[in-house]
């Protein structure tokens, strides 16, 4: 329950009670501390404070660490009865008083709130920003009856609300302060636009003009959404962008800065006139006025002397401008992230660390001079660069310091000044989709002329440009539609210029890395055309969506606009690196071997999912977006990829690749950047077999002679994907019954099924509408036998409601089901791996799940008629009504034939010999690259001997992997002598145990559970475990501990969902006996490693 929600109960509550007013301050005060958690310094509210000389006030705002005899640092709060008249309350004596002497105070009704300051110059009190949960007492009353909805409806902009009140007084100095403050405000615009459907209908013109111009598409509510933030960004900058010119004309005066006389300032004319397009009274709502005015308000409240200072305005430093500082992602990063979170995450927009940009223009230059050779490098007046993703013109910016350090050697600082400042006008270019991060690469530009002291002059601009990089490169087809805006027009005529006449030889940036729905003209979507085929008849066709991602579009402009259109060329960009080796992108690499002489490939790796952003040894290797900001970085690894085409072009043989690991890789970019000779790179000769990757891949000699799995399997199902798992999944099979009982209640409202279970009535994708399906499944009712055993992770036997009507599971694999019989196995498998580490081959017997971070196939061993169909699903043998045959192809039928093996034996003994092959650390050394690229391939033993010895052992694997299965020797009987030390429970104290797991195992995030550190103590090569600190699982062996299964470290991963914040409750005792037990499965398993090595060997 949120604590706006708790705090509209208990008002309702307190309301059927005889109790007076003052009895709900303590409510008011819980939230206005929740809020004030999330400052720093946290401020939190005192009822009551001590008289300062002004009268005793109902609450005070505290800084944490003040003295409570102090005047609160934050000011005051008057409260009033529900009832009463907010405005008369705030025009009234008593409040002025107390605003004279504290200098602010906000007053409420508890549904009402407004601020009131004391202005600076006059003494006065000043009515200022006002919030309402409702626009009247009975209206509010009624509101609250439904807790749960009015709260969803405003919890976000209230707390936002008592945050800039909270913040009033303290001074704004850093960018980041402003950055926020701006954040705030434009989402209060953007809430009050979207409320305000009259005005949103007005847009309707202005919204296709910019469509044109820019050459998107607003078509649903994602696009619509989109259309929004791009109108209240341009409106944000605009003032922002006038408010620093105005700063360079007034930098001591005590004016303020005016909205509407001082935003006629902008210098970039595109946007100067959508700002007054939108500000217009046509389009611009009231309210949204009054909140622009606090934006002003708060811009005339900057410390301007500090804030300027820290973005470098009187940096004495010309030519290293900002070093060190980096103070642009600490405005607009945070102002996208605060501002429209959604937004930046689908536009995968990261600010790129200077050291990484170094590094890429210095990669850039010389490419030019060596492989090109241009001697002058980027210096060259015949060198046109293209950033086409600009952002806040971080490359623009490098591009051009490196120019005027090569000219500067040479022709001295007036005339390297002068050459830096033609090329932004005419040779280097940048284009932004986004208008927020566009004014700020002008107003950057702008600063560094200034500071190089060759300033644009009346008429001149910098070469950057409000467009979409993706279209606009070819004419149309038809008569041109002329755009209303002239300076609108004139910003498309000039970017178009330069995507259809300028010959860029350098595109470099750092593409968007997802895509935007809604927003791609036809153009742009067939962008990715090129590389969803292949021409080589042995490589096999594009798989999966990876050719959807947006940075992949950039790549294909940057080809055809090197590679095509100017016939030489560099490419140098950084991003998500999935296309070295994704399934998605053989033709992506294919075509690239073909169109570019030189891959050079920097992996700077940071993948959570392939590496745990890992080191190979173990040590941290953070994301290279990770900064003072965004410490996390991005998720998945990212990779700089320099392409060059000569002139004199040959196809590429070889790709020279180099991986850097660790905290270190920003220092080593850094440190290269200066001298390109200490990169050392290897060579990789890319492999048609396993799809062209551009990474190295190990693999046997006659690895490839062997048949893929699914040519001895043919029959596989991905595993089910609820995206609703703390509904439909549950450790107990009871609460689970309980809770889908109460899904299918018809008297339990979807709010109070949305308290029970949030995920069961959210809307997860646009083909689940929850209160659609919750109704149609409570029409036909709670099925019992639904519920069935589930392997939610590799030894994790769960309980799962399998519904087989409607979306409520997200991915239920319906085919999979009817074959998931008694005395049926299966082995779990991917055709791509996402960690580095082979080690799929989960064995199950029962319903299993798609384990996360990819989707995973079950092939059984049999398959089953199902009820109405009496043949297979892939190949034309008959399934016996009612029976089964065995899951074989033509070629593995024909394999056990020659061995003189019957069907239905010679299939078990496939079946488990393949168990045993997966599970050779041998085979997953040796093939570790393949295995990663494609489906696992499996050695057929020379003889039927063979063959049988090995499903031996490979029943022996199973019979360890499954848990629904006790083991004579392991988790049954006296346990083998080298097993028995293994995870036993022990009490520090030698008192009873406590089966409380409170060391942080795991804990809720990312929508789901997450793993934490816990609590753990290594000695002699074991590990005891705790779960609280007096009870321990004593003496895992260390690798059993880190045994993985399935891309899970198997024993952390269960405790994790144990954690008691987590699972709700303490563990049972036998759930504390199941850990030994998988501790010991574990042990076995790793016993069995040289046997299975043999076994393997003998394959061959």
């Amino acid at each position: 329950m949120s604590v706006l929600e708790a705090y509209l109960n208990t008002l309702t509550t307190l309301r059927g009670a005889t109790v007076p007013e003052t009895s709900y301050y303590a409510t008011l005060q819980i939230l206005l501390n929740e809020v004030g958690v999330g400052l720093r310094p946290r401020v939190h509210a005192v009822i009551h404070p001590k008289d300062t000389g002004a009268g005793i006030p109902d609450l005070g705002l505290f800084d944490e660490n003040q003295p409570a005899d102090q005047q609160p640092a934050h000011g005051i709060i008057e409260v009033k009865p529900v009832s009463d008249d907010l405005m008369s309350i705030a025009h009234g004596e008593q409040v002025a008083r107390y605003v004279a002497h504290y200098g602010q105070a906000l007053v409420t009704n508890y549904y009402q709130f407004v601020l009131v300051t004391r202005d600076s110059q006059t003494g006065q009190s000043v009515i200022e920003e006002r919030y309402d949960l409702a626009t009247g007492v009975n209206t509010f009353w009624e509101a609250a009856r439904q807790p749960h909805t009015l709260a969803a409806k405003h919890e976000t902009a209230l707390r936002e609300y008592l945050m800039r009140v909270m913040r009033r007084n303290a001074p704004l100095v850093s960018a980041q302060d402003v950055a926020w403050i701006l954040a705030s405000y434009a989402r209060e615009a953007k809430a009050r636009m979207e409320a305000e459907s009259s005005n949103l209908e007005a847009l309707v013109k202005i919204r296709g003009q910019l469509e044109r111009a820019l050459g998107v598409r607003f078509e649903d509510e994602a696009a619509e959404d989109f259309f929004l933030s791009t109108l209240v960004q341009t409106l944000f900058y605009g003032v922002f962008s006038a408010w620093v010119l105005w700063h360079e004309t007034h930098p001591d005066s005590t004016a303020k800065f005016d909205l509407w006389r001082d935003t006629r300032r902008l210098n970039v004319p595109v946007i100067s006139e959508l700002f007054e397009q939108f500000s217009s009274g046509a389009y611009l709502p009231l309210s949204v006025e009054q909140v622009l005015n606090w934006t002003v308000e708060a811009l005339n409240r900057v410390d301007r002397t500090s804030f300027f200072h820290e973005m470098g305005y009187d940096a004495d430093d010309l030519i290293h401008w900002g070093s060190g500082k980096d103070a642009i992602q600490y405005f607009y990063e945070p102002f996208l992230e605060a501002f429209d979170p959604h937004l930046r995450r689908q536009l995968g927009v990261w600010y790129t660390p200077r050291e990484v940009v170094q590094y890429m223009v210095a990669r850039v230059d010389a490419a030019l001079k060596d492989e090109l050779g241009i001697a002058d490098g980027l210096a060259d007046p015949n060198v046109y660069v293209l950033d086409p993703c600009c952002g806040t013109g971080a490359y623009l910016i490098e591009v051009l310091h490196h120019i005027a350090d090569t000219l500067r050697r040479r022709d001295g600082e007036v005339l390297a000044a002068q050459a830096v400042q033609q090329a932004i006008r005419e040779r280097v270019f940048g284009f932004e989709l986004l208008p927020a991060p566009f004014v700020i690469a002008h107003l950057q530009i702008g600063l560094l002329l200034n500071q190089l002291n060759a300033p644009l002059r009346p008429g001149q601009r910098a070469g950057v440009y409000l467009t979409n990089a993706l279209t606009g490169w070819e004419p149309p087809k038809g008569p041109k539609s002329m755009l209303m805006f002239p300076e609108l027009e004139k910003e498309r005529e000039a970017a178009e210029a330069v995507k259809r006449e300028r010959e860029i030889l350098v595109v470099l940036g750092n593409p968007p890395y997802s895509g935007f729905a809604g927003v791609a003209v036809e153009e742009e979507r067939e962008l990715t055309n090129a590389y969803r085929t292949t021409n080589n008849p042995k490589l096999a066709r594009p798989q999966g969506q990876g050719l959807n991602d947006l940075y992949v579009r950039f790549y294909r402009m940057a080809e055809r606009c090197i590679a095509d259109q100017t016939g030489r060329g560099v490419v140098s960009f950084i991003s998500n690196y999935s296309w070295l080796d994704g399934l998605s992108h053989p033709g992506m690499r294919e075509r690239y071997l073909d169109a570019f002489d030189v891959v050079m490939i920097d992996n700077l790796n940071g993948d959570r999912y392939r590496t745990g952003k890992t080191t190979p040894d173990g040590r941290p290797d953070p994301s290279i977006f990770s900064t003072d900001f965004n410490r996390e970085g991005i998720q998945v690894g990212t990779a700089i990829a320099t392409l060059v085409r000569k002139a004199q072009h040959d196809d590429v043989k070889e790709i020279h690749f180099r991986n850097l690991w660790g905290t270190g890789k920003l220092a080593q970019l850094k440190m290269e950047a200066a001298n390109l000779s200490e990169a050392e790179y290897d060579v990789v000769m890319p492999s048609v077999e396993i799809g062209l990757p551009f990474v190295p891949h190990t693999f046997g000699a006659d690895y490839f002679a062997w048949p893929k799995l699914p040519e001895l399997f043919p029959a596989s199902f991905p595993g089910v994907q609820s995206k609703r798992d703390e509904l439909v999944v549950d450790i107990d099979r009871d609460r689970l019954i309980e809770r889908m009982k109460s899904y299918f209640d018809t008297s339990i409202r979807h709010d109070e099924m949305r308290r029970i279970s949030p995920r069961s009535m959210e809307t997860t994708n646009r083909n689940f509408n929850p209160i659609v399906t919750r109704e149609t499944l409570q029409q036909r009712g709670f099925l019992p036998e639904n519920i069935v055993p589930y392997c939610y992770r590799p030894f994790d036997k769960r309980w799962i409601y399998y519904e087989q009507e409607t979306n409520l599971l997200q991915r239920r694999s319906p085919d999979y089901f009817p074959h998931v019989q008694p005395g049926n196995v299966w082995i779990e498998a991917r055709q791509r791996q996402t960690s580095e580490n082979f080690d799929r081959g989960t064995f199950v017997t029962i319903l299993a799940d798609n384990f996360g971070n990819g989707f995973s196939n079950y092939f059984p061993l049999y398959l089953y008629s199902a009820p109405k169909t009496q043949l297979g699903l892939f190949d034309s043998d008959p399934v016996p009504l009612g029976g089964r045959r065995p899951n074989l192809s033509d070629e593995a039928k024909q394999y056990l034939d020659e061995l003189g093996l019957s069907l239905e034996e010679g299939a078990e003994a496939l079946f488990y010999h393949s168990l045993a092959v997966l599970h050779s650390p041998a085979y997953r050394v040796e093939h570790a690259g393949a295995l990663r690229q494609d489906w696992p391939r499996i050695p057929l033993p020379p003889s039927r001997e063979v063959l049988e010895a090995s499903a031996v052992l490979g029943r022996q694997v199973a019979a360890l992997l499954d848990v629904e299965k006790p083991v004579p020797g392991v988790t049954q009987g006296d346990p083998r002598e080298d097993l028995q030390p293994i995870a036993i429970l022990t009490t520090a104290d030698g008192k009873a145990p406590d089966f409380t797991v409170n060391v942080n195992w795991g804990y809720f995030g990312g929508g789901g559970v997450m793993p934490g550190r816990g609590r753990s103590i290594e000695h002699d090569g074991l590990i005891d475990v705790y779960l609280n600190e007096t009870t321990y699982w004593r003496d895992v062996p260390l690798d059993v501990w880190a045994y993985t299964l399935s891309g899970r470290q198997v024993l952390k991963k269960w405790l994790s969902y144990r954690e008691t914040a987590v699972l709700g409750r303490p563990l049972k005792p036998e759930e504390a006996r199941e850990f030994m037990h998988i501790a010991r499965r574990i042990a076995a398993l790793l016993t069995l490693n040289p046997a299975l090595d043999r076994n393997y060997a003998l394959s061959l």
